[in-house]
């Protein structure tokens, strides 16, 4: 039997993926094991969105190679680079890590087991190291085999793949392809049977989760007609359907664009009550300079009218968002607009990203690039003031009452922290892992909660502990 170890970087959609070749594997009859030294095969699912996550993909591929340094690898041991990375550089990669047996792109993960079986027929023979077709169409289905990767309660429902927009710093359209939706129905298969198996938090994902569905739309006798979209596919469908399915479970959005919210999709979350009180809205900026040099087809104003229009919607809504320090052409006042924009707006979740000038993006090209040193104080500017406004809204928490999802044991997230991104809550460690609890929150420390169960005091709760 062949071993494989597989090594998944980059996000959860990058993820599904891992899950999906782990899936055909297993339906091979190969055995995935997690030691990559015992293993006959090594893949390195990789990841390419910006400098850094290159770095890390190159330097776990080289550490599966070598084994940092310290011996060789095993005789006869396969090593295959997959994903992101492998589709971005498909013609540069072969002759620049000639240590690599194959590579193969985001159209081969239901293909990754043939390939493996052919590099062992081919032991000692020339053959083509680079499987990789020149354009990704793949879109995974509900019945596509998948061996997921997250613990039993939460799982990712990918339900589109590629990118339409086109944000002059982003490389992701060029190597996950043209945007294509699943259908509704096949969402729902895949979260009924997810839902079955015990999964507790559905987390909704791919590049833009609020085109889904509107890939289709042209295909009406008149573009111009209107869309009554609760009779076709599109996210407001998609989310009623999941809230139907009988079950206690959370349904997270995950990277949502703002030129595609509507009045109808913001109705649809309030009226969901399984649909997580959390939104997921990359903004990237405030300042229409920015804005129209980034190509993010909208405007400030437009954002601000959106947040608005969410929060006065949808009571109890947590935003998380992105921002871009650094990107070409970017000044102080551009800067200033931010901090002034991420102050009135209060969001309870914000992430900062460096501007990577990346090959084959229009940015890459434009004058007035930002040095290094600059980008860094204005990230550690931003970070500060949103550091300031996590105390003040985790503060604002003590002593309500939360719904938490119980992660591991003393470890819990509310409605508000996605996996793997948000704050935590901290919990009694004897709370049940993989379900829910209602907990009160007794204290915080910046982005993070403390929280004992409902009805605990916590004068009681530290006497009990002293008694075991």
């Amino acid at each position: 039997m062949i071993k494989v170890s597989l090594i998944s970087l980059g996000c959860a959609k990058n993820l599904v993926d891992s899950e999906i070749m782990v899936g055909h594997l297993h339906k091979a009859g190969m055995e995935v094991i997690p030691d990559a030294a015992g293993a006959d095969v090594v893949i390195v699912n990789t990841c390419s969105f910006i400098d850094s996550s290159k770095e890390e993909s190159i330097g776990h591929i080289l550490d599966a190679s070598r084994q940092r340094g310290l011996r060789k690898r095993r005789v006869g041991q396969k090593l295959i680079v997959a994903g992101c990375m492998s589709q971005r550089f498909s013609k540069d990669l072969p002759g620049e890590l000639p240590e690599v047996d194959a590579f193969i792109g985001l159209d081969q993960v239901t293909r990754v087991a043939p390939i493996i079986e052919e590099l062992f027929a081919r032991e000692g023979k020339a053959a083509s190291r680079s499987f990789v077709t020149p354009r990704s169409t793949f879109i995974p289905d509900f019945d596509t085999p998948r061996f997921r990767l997250t613990p039993r309660h939460l799982a990712y429902v990918k339900i589109a793949e590629g990118c339409n927009h086109p944000c002059t710093f982003c490389i992701i359209p060029q190597i996950r392809g043209r945007h294509r939706s699943r259908t509704v129905a096949s969402v729902v298969a895949e979260a009924r049977q997810l839902v079955a198996e015990g999964v507790r938090e559905l987390n909704l994902i791919s590049q833009d989760t609020t085109f889904f569905g509107m890939d289709t739309w042209d295909e009406r006798p008149n573009p111009r007609t209107p869309v009554d979209s609760s009779r076709g596919d599109a996210l407001t469908t998609l989310l009623r359907e999941l809230n139907a399915i009988p079950g206690d479970f959370w349904i997270r959005l995950l990277y949502t664009h703002p030129a595609h919210w509507s009045d109808e999709l913001i109705a649809t979350i309030a009226a969901c009550p399984k649909v997580a009180r959390y939104v997921d809205m990359p903004l990237q900026h405030i300042s229409d300079r920015m804005l129209g040099a980034m190509q993010r087809e909208t405007s400030g104003a437009t954002i601000r009218d959106l947040i608005r229009r969410i929060r006065a919607g949808i009571p109890g809504i947590a935003l998380r968002t992105t921002f871009i320090v650094g990107f070409p052409g970017e000044t102080e006042a551009d800067v200033d607009e931010l901090c002034e924009f991420i102050s009135a707006s209060r969001f309870e979740r914000l992430g900062v990203f460096r501007y990577s000038q990346e090959e084959g993006t229009r940015a890459a090209k434009m004058p007035g690039q930002v040095p290094a040193a600059e980008k860094e104080r204005r990230w550690h500017r931003l970070m500060a003031l949103q550091r300031e406004i996590a105390g003040s809204v985790s503060g604002a928490g003590v002593g309500r009452t939360l719904k938490v999802l119980v992660e591991e044991p003393g470890v819990a997230r509310g409605e508000a922290d996605a996996p793997d991104i948000d704050g935590r809550v901290y919990v009694p460690r004897e709370l049940p892992v993989g379900e829910f609890s209602t907990v009160t929150i007794t204290g915080y420390h910046d982005y993070d909660l403390l929280a004992l169960p409902e009805g605990v005091r916590p004068a009681a709760y530290k006497v009990a502990r002293q008694a075991q």
